[in-house]
């Protein structure tokens, strides 16, 4: 689908003049390709089937359609977002919740499994205009009548492939069938799988549909690619080599299984590297620790399987290592998109042994031209020393249940502790506990003057996150 030049712009959109401003506030000048096909289409209240990769702004696409369609005076959900991983619905939330701006007192929520059942049934007792959830747990929580989707106008399903991968179309199919027939339906996927069709025919009214040029959904241009003959019993070690080399600051390795995942976090420590695993025998504890201090740069390598880094979306991520190839075009593309965002250069480095190299020359063939080969041995360790995250985090014992808010940490930082606002990095709030990014240099001195001082009028616990993982 192509789109005439005057549609590239937010400002031709019939959007509020409040939403108009919110989006120059938040820097939304330019649609991106899927945006610029697929809002126009949305706005009109079509339902939608639209081809849109992770990173692509597919999340911006379907929340400014939803969001028009809200009458924030009726406490009713309105819209509902079914997306396949935890971590994708706290990032669509996060989203909505920056376009959402503009309105009035819009309340949004997260329903995913992981977290108790209570407080959310507590959350929607009180009344939301839209809910953002795995299709798991939003099935319990319409089984137990806690969830009315009678006043629904927008289903949207984020990733649907993904969520057909995990087998949760009769999810899907039933909660569809829970809302009211005259709703608009939007569904976003990065293929399209004969399952997509299905759910089309099931409970959609004659979507349009929108299909990017293959060149808009190839990897993009500012992702150089650079390829490396390994021998099987290297392969670790090489991972720390191109570290060495390269020096990103925030990298992501992707390993085909778990062990793999394992031994290669331990090599990576023990070579003095701040290195994390994320793969599917974690925690939901340990996993959302692991991500936030990924996110917030305390952690320069994320290790991490296809399947744990669904739906994942790391601002600012230097490096993708393919530390096997993988056997799927469409995971490579995945794998590799997750650099190179909003304009910015992006490396992507593989190791391939030569039973591989036909998974290659199928990738190169696909995407349309080849990898940049290059040699072990002739990589060098960069001057300069191990490349070391900019951030640490500290745990604050203390969360959502004690009403804190990333103002009250900043505040005590920045006040009575007398940092800047420059040393203080991301602020994440969770049920139980807060985590807050600091500057590596100033780590040890603010855990001491956070515990020494007050958070909220009141004392807290403070613990660096890295003197609990050398306990662990």
């Amino acid at each position: 689908m192509t789109n005439s030049p005057d549609m590239q712009s937010f400002a031709q959109l019939p959007l509020s003049p409040a939403a108009q401003a919110n989006l120059v506030q938040l820097g939304y000048t330019q649609m991106t390709p899927i945006q610029a096909a697929s809002l126009p289409l949305a706005l009109a209240g079509h339902d939608l089937i639209a081809q849109a990769q992770t990173g692509s702004g597919k999340t911006a696409a379907f929340a400014l359609s939803l969001l028009h369609r809200l009458d924030a005076s009726r406490f009713d959900v309105q819209a509902l977002v079914l997306c396949p991983t935890r971590e994708l619905a706290d990032q669509v939330t996060q989203e909505i919740r920056r376009l959402a701006r503009a309105a009035d007192n819009i309340k949004i929520l997260t329903l995913c499994g992981g977290t108790p059942m209570k407080p959310q049934m507590d959350s929607l007792g009180f009344g939301a205009h839209i809910a953002v959830g795995t299709p798991g747990r939003i099935m319990d929580h319409l089984e137990r009548g806690s969830l009315n989707l009678s006043q629904l106008n927008t289903l949207v399903l984020d990733e649907a492939d993904r969520m057909l991968d995990m087998g949760f179309f009769d999810d899907i199919v039933t909660v569809a069938k829970q809302a009211p027939k005259k709703r608009q339906t939007l569904l976003f996927s990065a293929t399209y799988p004969e399952g997509i069709a299905k759910l089309s025919a099931q409970f959609m009214r004659e979507p349009k549909e929108v299909k990017l040029s293959a060149a808009a959904l190839a990897a993009p241009a500012k992702i150089r690619q650079v390829a490396f003959e390994v021998k099987e019993g290297e392969r670790l070690h090489a991972v720390s080599q191109l570290l060495s080399h390269f020096r990103p600051v925030s990298t992501i390795a992707f390993c085909n299984n778990k062990q793999q995942c394992r031994d290669l976090v331990e090599v990576l420590q023990s070579q003095g590297f701040v290195a994390m695993a994320l793969h599917g025998d974690l925690e939901q504890r340990d996993r959302d620790q692991v991500l936030i201090q990924f996110a917030n740069r305390s952690c320069s390598v994320l290790v991490a399987t296809d399947v744990a880094a669904r739906g994942l979306d790391i601002a600012q991520l230097e490096c993708v290592i393919n530390v096997e190839m993988t056997p799927d075009m469409e995971v490579h593309t995945h794998r590799i998109g997750r650099t190179g965002r909003a304009g910015a250069e992006g490396l992507a480095l593989s190791l391939s042994s030569l039973d591989e190299m036909g998974r290659v020359g199928r990738i190169e063939q696909m995407q349309g031209y080849a990898f940049e080969w290059q040699k072990l041995e002739d990589l060098k360790v960069a001057p300069g020393g191990l490349m070391q995250p900019p951030m640490e985090t500290l745990q604050i014992l203390g969360g959502r249940k004690e009403k804190i808010r990333p103002g009250d940490i900043l505040g005590a930082l920045t006040g009575e502790a007398g940092f800047t606002f420059e040393q203080i990095g991301k602020i994440n709030i969770t049920e139980f506990h807060s985590y807050v990014a600091v500057a590596r240099e100033i780590a040890r001195e603010a855990a001491k003057r956070l515990s020494n001082g007050k958070v909220k009028g009141r004392k807290v616990k403070v613990r660096r996150m890295a003197d609990l993982a050398e306990l662990g």
